[in-house]
Order: structure tokens, then sequence, then C-alpha cells
């Protein structure tokens, strides 16, 4: 139906409420399905015309739509039940058992079997679960709240829950204006004319008379109303308008796509699991009746203004459409900006050659690892795959096509072997972690490979995917099992089990053979798209149940399709049979193209390739060149050549921080490109690689020694090597559990004139030795005790011991085009025009017990923080506090985000504990219990799926993020002659591997390996220099940043725990300070691994750089220059201790 056909049924709808014909006005709500009328809906929930609300609900929805529509029957028809139990109508109860309630009983059938046994207890009540259940209308309300709450949530009442604004009698008036320019057209128009009927057109007969006045002047069906509200619908109140108009939420369902489960997230709503008790919020609606949010909490971090939040009880929730925003789509606004959103600038492109590598046959696919940011893998059209290493243009390892095991191969895949033992490889692709890479073949195969790094490729898995051309592979985690995906000639798309390679599911229903799948996850719902060569396009969910959508791309190209990389905005390119190509948004609500992008050659040669990066850019192929676009403008952002030599639709892949892209050359090669980022972090690997290098080789000449750091050093310490190893941190963990070190991947050898080259550790102790940058700050200098970069790189985020929260910010300009914090330009302490401050609660809070802790949301929407009293949401735009929950005791001490869901943050507590607490339905789903002490750190793994725990007690404990249970604790070993601080400070930070783990305690700085907490490397302090007060690791994870109280600050490589470089006081503090000053917090910048900020004890904070001249950090000492002095113990005596 046409929207302007959907608008009429709007004035019908008005039109029939006037004329009160009501009866027909919910009918036609039902069947058009364009309209839910919520105050009808709750008349008849209040009245209990169960049959009725069934019924009006089905023009919206069935049952098995979605969970959301599923939970809505559900609470219904328990509702039903439950009455029909309190007035002891057993038949009654038995019939909508056996009737209504059944359909559950696939879902769940431990509930079904509970809900049958309150037949047999003479009151239901007698069931815990139900005891607070009060009388029929009491809990009919409270049903309804929650019946609101998942119907606002549901995607497919999406824009049908609010009637249009309308002037009064809208069709009347248009009937009127229509009369009245018939009227105007008669050839004898007469004064006052006699209007019969609307049936056919309006004409005047022959003239008698005066000619008839204006029309205007003289309206033929009574006077067109004035402007005014909507006549009030009966007893059901006014149809409620349309608020202003504001952004659409960037995460669409894919209500639009399928018409069965959705992933529509919602700001209050938990659509979980149907259950026996109550509605979720029953019990304390009971006790604390809360207003349920009437707007979406997104809403609410897009426009400054909104006091709603303000307005609302403590229960809320983060709307998913906030949480998976990129960082860069909600910034926070500064003066100056004239919009929200940033300008992104061609300068944030990749597009400065940086080397090219001779891959020697032509290139069809390319993928760089998700960890290990320079290693590409390769594969071409005669079958070969290469890994490379493309800082250092080494090809670490190379395999040709070759069956592993032609026995188990089927008959048609002999044959075709048979005939020409060759094939060109389709795709290659790394698995999400980097364990495992598989590869599709042109004849019937997929290898799948376990990596375990350097040169260490192992066969895995052979599968016969299908027959004939297989083109194309994916991973996915449906239900937390990792799998493989693969689709072929034969017009199928099949699911594999990636350990076994048992074949799990094969979806069938293409006319053409499959070019591409794309699996995705919303929420809990998984999926998998797929694209025919005749342009179709297919989802499916993991089951037997068929497609889900049957939809052509444009021009019906055959197509790839990709999401941006948080996975909220959907992206196809692809070309048809006539060389025409076309690069795409999709807009997943209504499954139709919501944007199209120019500057596609015409004619292209073969499929255009393209990829997508932090989802800022698109990049394709064409026409011999790379072309960008904006996310956000369709307009070309940019082409380049690349220095010439591409092919007329080169292969290019971005890696995942989108600061390097490999693309194809005509010459059988690839180039590779970067931006300012890019061309730093290979920098910064060259200058690491001469130093692992040293290390190794030393290493391998004398095996394991006994050294200290240089005598120059005043906080020489102590690293002791726990385990026999001398693994690097980027540690790529394979099937079989092994762990295999970076350490491994061949180094650059350096030359003999660099090996004769003495070391000695850098010492820093002079301001022109490096660049430092005090930042301006008008506000009451009070020492920091938190700090921590905005994910954008953009901005410092800084909590003072006054519970105040201070952001500095960078500037984006023509000088600064990059606008990523820097020393080299100061930034502006930035306030909202309001003025206010974001301050964290501090009522009866003893401010010496206090620990000040907070986090920060991926987007950089929002932060939550405490200061010993409630934990405050503020938005990070207007500085406005959004909510407040959890007041003490116990006080918070440590907070952290879950990684996969923002609505879930784990609490760190001043009473030993950690509580698992859900904010969108206000509820703490698990408290775990290890510590002996207040908790001072955690951090999550998402490889592992682990949290880890940290605590004044020195001890670490890992926990399960499925069944939060605790799988391994280890107490860190505290010096002989030290004295363990009762309030001190453990705290863990992950290496970028998410499988090593950095230990900061102010005797020691320890690197562990989670799960098991397998102590690696441990480097113990000197007293002389105080404790450590903060330690973190790099972005790259290949550096340490560690600070202490007598004002130093040292720089160890984190693969040997080895000091290379040490900076005093007096080269970044002003001279002769008039008392101790010294860094209490110490944070790195997320894009630039050798930026790091200090938060002081002064209130103070300082961004500090290496000179532009050298561009790091000192070198790292070979292990057999490590004489130096000795270790005190506790009794005085000298030792030293292996490293």
């Amino acid at each position: 139906m046409s929207s302007l056909s959907r608008e009429l049924v709007f004035l019908i709808l008005q039109f029939l409420e006037e004329e009160k014909f009501k009866e027909t006005v919910h009918k036609l709500e039902k069947e058009s399905g364009f309209f839910f009328n919520m105050r009808y809906f709750e008349d008849c929930v209040a009245n209990g015309e169960w049959d009725e609300v069934e019924k009006y609900l089905a023009g919206f929805t069935k049952v098995d739509d979605n969970r959301y529509s599923m939970k809505i029957f559900f609470e219904i028809r328990k509702q039903k039940y439950l009455e029909a139990l309190d007035k002891h109508d057993h038949a009654r109860a038995v019939e909508i058992l056996a009737k209504d309630l059944k359909v559950f009983s696939t879902f769940n059938e431990e509930l079904f079997k509970e809900i049958t046994m309150l037949l047999t207890l003479g009151n239901f009540r007698e069931n815990e679960q139900l005891s607070k259940y009060g009388d029929t209308k009491s809990a009919r309300a409270i049903m309804f709240v929650e019946l609101k709450k998942l119907i606002e949530a549901n995607p497919l009442f999406r824009d049908k829950l609010q009637f249009p604004t309308l002037k009064n009698s809208r069709l009347r008036t248009l009937i009127n204006q229509s009369l009245n320019w018939q009227h105007q057209l008669c050839k004898n128009p007469r004064p006052n004319p006699d209007i019969k009927t609307l049936f056919v057109d309006h004409t005047c007969g022959p003239p008698n008379g005066t000619r008839a006045p204006s029309p205007v002047t003289n309206p033929l069906m009574g006077s067109i109303p004035k402007v005014g509200g909507f006549p009030p619908l009966g007893a059901h109140g006014p149809f409620q308008p349309a608020p202003a108009p504001a952004p659409a939420p960037l995460t669409a369902s894919l209500a639009g796509w399928m018409a069965n489960p959705s992933s529509m997230p919602h700001q209050t709503v938990s659509a979980g699991p149907i259950g026996l008790s109550p509605s979720s919020n029953a019990a304390s609606m009971v006790k604390r009746p809360r207003t349920p949010p009437t707007n979406n909490l997104a809403m609410d971090y897009q426009t400054a203004d909104s006091e709603s939040v303000l307005k609302r009880g403590r229960a809320f929730g983060i709307s998913e459409e906030v949480n998976n925003l990129p960082v860069n789509i909600l910034p926070v606004t500064y003066p100056g900006q004239s919009h929200a959103y940033p300008l992104y600038s061609s300068e944030d492109l990749p597009k400065n050659v940086m080397g090219n590598l001779n891959q020697g046959s032509a290139v069809k696919s390319m993928d760089f690892h998700p960890v290990q940011q320079t290693l590409l893998l390769v594969g071409t059209n005669i079958g070969d795959i290469t890994i490379w290493d493309v800082w250092s243009k080494e090809r670490l390892v190379s395999r040709n096509f070759k069956v592993w095991d032609l026995s188990t191969c089927s008959m048609p895949l002999q044959a075709s072997l048979a005939n020409e033992y060759t094939a060109a490889v389709n795709r290659v692709i790394w698995s999400p972690d980097g364990a495992l890479l598989g590869v599709a073949y042109s004849k019937h195969i997929v290898h799948v490979y376990s990596y375990h790094g350097s040169d260490d490729l192992r066969n895995h898995l052979e599968i016969d995917a299908h027959i004939g051309n297989v083109s194309d592979v994916a991973f996915s985690h449906p239900n937390k099992q990792l799998c493989i995906i693969t689709c072929g000639e034969d017009k199928t798309i099949k699911v594999w089990d990636a350990i076994a390679g048992t074949k799990m599911f094969a979806f069938e229903g293409h006319e053409a053979p499959v070019y591409s799948v794309c699996p995705h996850q919303k929420e809990t719902i998984q999926f998998i798209f797929s694209t025919a060569i005749d342009g179709k396009i297919k989802a499916w969910l993991y089951d037997n149940m068929g497609s889900r959508v049957d939809y052509e791309a444009p021009g019906r190209s055959c197509t790839t399709m990709a999401y941006s990389a948080d996975g909220t905005r959907l992206f196809s390119c692809g070309t048809n049979k006539e060389g025409e190509s076309h690069i795409v948004e999709w807009n997943e609500s209504e499954g139709a193209v919501k944007r199209t992008y120019h500057g596609l050659g015409k004619r292209s040669v073969g499929v255009v390739q393209f990829d997508t990066t932090r989802n800022r850019f698109l990049a394709a192929g064409d026409e011999f060149q790379i072309k960008f676009w904006d996310m956000d403008n369709v307009t070309l952002l940019k082409a380049i050549n690349a220095e010439g030599g591409l092919p007329s639709s080169p292969c290019l892949r971005f890696n995942k921080e989108g600061i390097l892209l490999a693309v194809s050359t005509s010459d059988n090669g690839i180039k590779i490109l970067a931006n300012a980022d890019g061309a730093r972090l290979l920098r910064s690997i060259e200058n690491r690689a001469l130093d692992a290098s040293r290390v190794a080789s030393a290493a391998a000449a004398k095996g394991p020694i006994i050294s200290a750091f240089g005598a120059s050093s005043s906080i020489a310490g102590t690293a002791v090597g726990v385990v026999d190893r001398s693994s690097a941190m980027t540690a790529i963990v394979g099937l079989n559990g092994d762990s295999h070190s970076m350490s491994e991947v061949k180094p650059r050898v350096a030359d003999d004139s660099e090996k004769s080259k003495l070391w000695k550790l850098t010492e820093i102790n002079e301001s022109s030795q490096l660049r430092s940058l005090r930042l301006p700050d008008s506000l009451l200098p009070i020492k920091v005790v938190r700090m921590i970069y905005t994910n954008s790189g953009s901005a410092l985020l800084a909590l003072t011991d006054n519970a105040v929260h201070k952001l500095w910010k960078w500037q984006k300009n023509e000088r600064h085009p990059s606008g990523k914090a820097t020393s080299n330009l100061a930034p502006q302490l930035w306030q909202p025009s309001s003025g206010i401050l974001m301050t964290n609660d501090m009522r009866e809070t003893n401010q010496e017990d206090a620990v000040p802790c907070f986090a920060l949301s991926k987007n950089d929407s929002y932060v939550m923080s405490a200061s010993g009293g409630k934990i405050s949401l503020f938005n990070m735009m207007t500085f406005k506090t959004m909510t407040t929950f959890m007041p003490p005791p116990p006080a918070a001490t440590f907070l952290a985000f879950h990684p996969q869901d923002n609505n879930i943050i784990a609490i760190g507590m001043d009473d030993s504990s950690i509580q698992i607490y859900n904010v969108r339905v206000d509820e703490v789903k698990s408290k775990l219990r290890g510590h002996q002490k207040r908790v001072t750190g955690l951090a999550f793994s998402n490889v592992l799926n682990v949290l880890v725990s940290s605590g004044a007690d020195a001890q670490l404990c890992v926990w399960s993020m499925d069944v939060w249970e605790k799988q391994a604790s280890k107490s860190l070993p505290i010096p002989s002659g030290r004295v363990l601080n009762p309030l001190g400070h453990t705290r863990v930070h992950f290496h970028q591997d998410q499988i090593h783990l950095l230990a900061i305690h102010g005797t020691q700085l320890a690197i562990y390996e989670a799960p098991k907490l397998e102590c690696l490397k441990q480097w113990i302090s000197r007293e002389s220099n105080g404790s450590i007060t903060d330690a973190v690791y790099s972005c790259d994870s290949l550096s340490i940043y560690a600070s202490f109280e007598d004002g130093t600050v040292g720089i160890l490589s984190a693969t040997t725990l080895q000091l290379r470089c040490r900076i005093s006081p007096g080269a970044y503090l002003p001279p002769n300070p008039s008392s101790r000053v010294y860094p209490v917090v110490v944070a790195a910048h997320p894009t630039d691994p050798n930026q790091f900020a200090l938060g002081l004890s002064d209130g103070g904070v300082h961004v500090l750089e290496p000179p532009e001249s050298e561009g790091k950090w000192g070198i790292s000492p070979p292990v057999e220059n490590g004489a130096g002095p000795s270790i005190s113990s506790a009794g005085g005596s000298e030792q030293q201790q292996p490293r």
C-alpha cells in the first residue's frame, strides 16, 4: 500500500471516530494494522475482555513472530489462567491450559509443567513466585504496564503506536477543498450551490442570476474548521500526536527482513524467557509505582536537552542503539562545532603507500589478522595461500593447493581433480580470534587451518563442502559454538562445526549459485544473509525453517554484504551482467535501500569488491582506483590510484583499526597503504623488532641468565621469569589450548654494526628530551584519582578527589586535522553552556575510605562513576546526571562494562563482593564472592569469556561470564620485607590479545596468562622509589607505562618486563615545586602507542610523548648487558633473581 493510501486510512479513522463509529474504528485499526490504539487495548485488558484482546493483537502480530510477541501472548494467557483458578473454575482453567498455554510448552516444558501443577493447589498463591499476586484488578493493571513495555519494544509495532498529528476533521477539509475547486471550474457557477452527492464531480446548471462569489469566501460544506486539537475519541481520549522529529535510530531490527524473531532493543524491557512469576516489575510496582518511560533512551543521549530521564524511577536501560553506536557517531559536542557529527577528513584515509609485497600470482582475496594487525592472509588464482608480515615484507607461511586426503573426497571431486589438479582461491578469512583461518576453493573444497604464530600453520579440517565452486566461507558463533559457513555453485548454504567438521545445517532455496554469505547477530538473534549471482538476497536463522527474506539486490547484481564494525549498519556492493555496479546502505527495518553511493563506474570489469572500516568509511576497487566514501555521505569522498599499477577492479582489505589498507596490483603484487596512525604503528613495530631480536638471540645463545638493570637506573627492579619461556604477550591460542608467542615471529635481522652497539638505559632528565604538555585547568586543582582517554582518542576524562570530572577536548581543524590528543596543541577544558559539572554523589561518605571509580561507554556518550556514594550515570554531551543508583553500603570501588552488553556492568564493592548488575531491569543478576578485602580492579576478556578481578588482598580471581562462577584464583607473591597495605590497590589490565594480563601492585608488576593465572613474568620495584602508583599497557601492548611515588615514570618492554626508559620528575614538572608532587594515575592513548598521560597529586594532568626525532621511548636492553645493582632482600642481604 502506498504512503498516500496509508494516510487515507488515518483520515478515515479520524472521520469514523468523529462520527462515533467506535466498533468500526477498532476493526479498521486491526485490519489495516496501521495504528495500535493503546488506550482501547488498556480498556480491554482492564475489563478482562481476553478474546477481544487477542483478536485485536492478531491484527498486528502472532504468537511466534518474535520473542516480544511470544511474551505478550504468554502474559495475557497466564493472567486468564490465574483468574480462572482464582474463581475455582477448574474446568475453565484446564481448557485454557490445553488450548492457550500448551503452545508455550515447546519453548519451556518445565515452565508448562509448573503451571499445570497450580491446578493441584487450593490457592495458587501458595506457589512462592505467585505469593504476591493481589486481586484481579491490580493484577491486570500491573500486567498492562508490562505489556505496554513489551509492545513499545516490539519492532512489529514500530511507527504504529502514535497517531499522526492532524487538524480537526481533516477529511472533511479535503473534500471541501475539492468541491470548492470543482465549483471554481464550473462554466456557469451559481451562488450558494446545492451539493447533493459526492459520487460524481460537482457542476452547476445554466446561468440564472449573478456570478457566484469566490469559493474561498463561500465554502460549500460549512466552514472549514480552524486549526485545533483532535477531538476526543469517546472515552479513550485523543489519539496521541507524534513528537517532534528526532534522528532515526541507527540500529534497525530485522523486522522488515524477517517475519520471525527480531532484535529491536528497548529502554526498559527485557523480553527474556517467559516465566511463571508475575511481570518482572510487579512486586516493585506495588511497593513503589514507577512511571514507564514513553520515549527511547537512545533519544535522550542524542538530544542533549532531554530532561525526561531525570524524572524517571530507577528502572531504566541503556538502549542497544546507543551501546552499539560507533565512537564517532555520538561525539561530545563542543563550542565551535556546528553539529554533533564530526566531519571526516580524507586525511584519515590510509592512502600513503608504505610498501609492496610480491605475491607472484593474481590476488583473489585478503584478510588482516584480527589481533596481530600487520599479519595479512592472501589467497590467489592458482590456489596459493600466504601469510605476510606487512611491516617486514616477509612471507611467513605459504601453502599450495593440495587435497589432504583424496580417499575421503566425493566422486565428483575426484573426477574433477583427475581432469585438472588445480583450483583457485575464492575467499580467505580469519576466525574472530585469529586462531583459525578458512579457505574456499573453486573446486568443492574448504580448508581450515589452525595458526600458532610465525610459520606454524597446521592442517585442521578438510571439508568436501559443495558440488563445484565454493564461493565464500565465513565464521560465526551461533549458541557460542564456533561454526564455519560456506556457500557454492550447488545453490546451497551450509553450516559446519568448526572443531569436528560435521555438517549442522544445509539451507536450500536459491535458484542460482550462491555468491556470498554474511553472518551476523542482533542481541540474541543470529542469522545469515546470502546472495546469489541472480541478485537474490535471502536470510536464514540457524534452523530448518527456510529463508526469512527474498529480496533483490540493486540492479540484480552479484553482491557481497558487510556490516559496519559496530554491527549497526548494513552495506552491500555488487556488479550485474551489464557491468553496472551499486554500493548501497540498507534499511533493515524495511528491507529496502536506505542510500545509494555515487561514483562507481558504469562498465565495471568483474565484480567490484568493497570493505568497511571503523563505522566511518567505505572503500571499493573500481576503474583502476581505490574509491572512498564517508558512510553518511553518498558523494564520493576521495579516489586514489595508489601511485599506479592497480587492476581495473582491485581486491582490497582494511585492517581491524582501519589504519592499514591492502590492495592488489596488476603485476601480481600487493600494496600496503597507511594513514598517519598506520605509519606510526609500522614504525613502532620496526623499532621494537631490533629489541626483540636482541633479546631472542641472547636468550637462544645463553638460555636463562641472572642479571639486573643498568646502574644508571634509580628505579631498577627485579624481573622474575616465573616460567622458562621468552614469550611475547601477543599469543595465539590454538584449538589444543597451546599458546604460541609472537617471539616466534621471525624478526628483521639487524646488521652487525647495530648488534655491536652497547645498550644504555634511556634517561630523560630535562624537558628538552621529551614533549610534555600540562593541560589548562580553570577549576580548583584537586588530586586526580582516575583518568582515561576517550575511545576516539580526542579527549581526556579525569576524576578528582572531590568527585568532580574534568574533560579536555582537542579540536579538529585545519591546523589539527586528526583531532586526536597531542602534546603539540593545548586542548580545551570543556563545559556545557549550562556551566554544570559532572559531580558524583558524596553524601554520608567518608572520603578517606572512598575509592573513586568510573567506566566510559564504548561510544564515549556517557560515563558511570562513583566516589564512595551512589553510582551516577552522566551524559557526556550535557554533563547532566541521567540517574543514580546503588546507594552505599556497600560502596562501589570499581566499575566495568560488559564487553558484549552495555546494560550489564560489573561493580566491585568495598565489602569484597562483585555485583553483576543489569541496568535495564534494575536488578543484580549475580553476586560474586572470592576476595577478602575490597575489590580494586576488574577486566573482561571477550576471547576467553571471563572476568578477572583483583582486590586489596593482592588476590586475582577469574570468573566465568556464562554462569558467573569462579574458575581460578591466585595471590600475588609479596616480596620479602614488604608490608601488604590493607588499603592498597591491585589493578588488572588485559593485553590486546585478551589472554595475557598485567597485574599492578604497589610492590610489583606481573604478567599472567588467563584463565589459569599462570605467572609468566614478575618485576619488583625498589623500595627507594616508593610504591608503584599505577601502570598500564600501551595501545599496542608492546610497552608498559608505570608511575612511582617519587615522581619517576618507567617505560618497560611488555615482552620481557625490562626497563628501557626512565623519566625523572624534573623532565615534566616545574623546577622546585612547593610540595611533593607525583603521578597518581597513568592513561595510555587508544591509538598512539607512544603517548600517555599522567594524573598528578596536585591536580595537574600532563600528556607526554617522545621527541619527534626519536618517535619512541628508548630501546630494550639485551639480556647480556644486565649487570647492575642488586635487589635488597628483607634481611638486608643482596641477591640477584632471574628475570
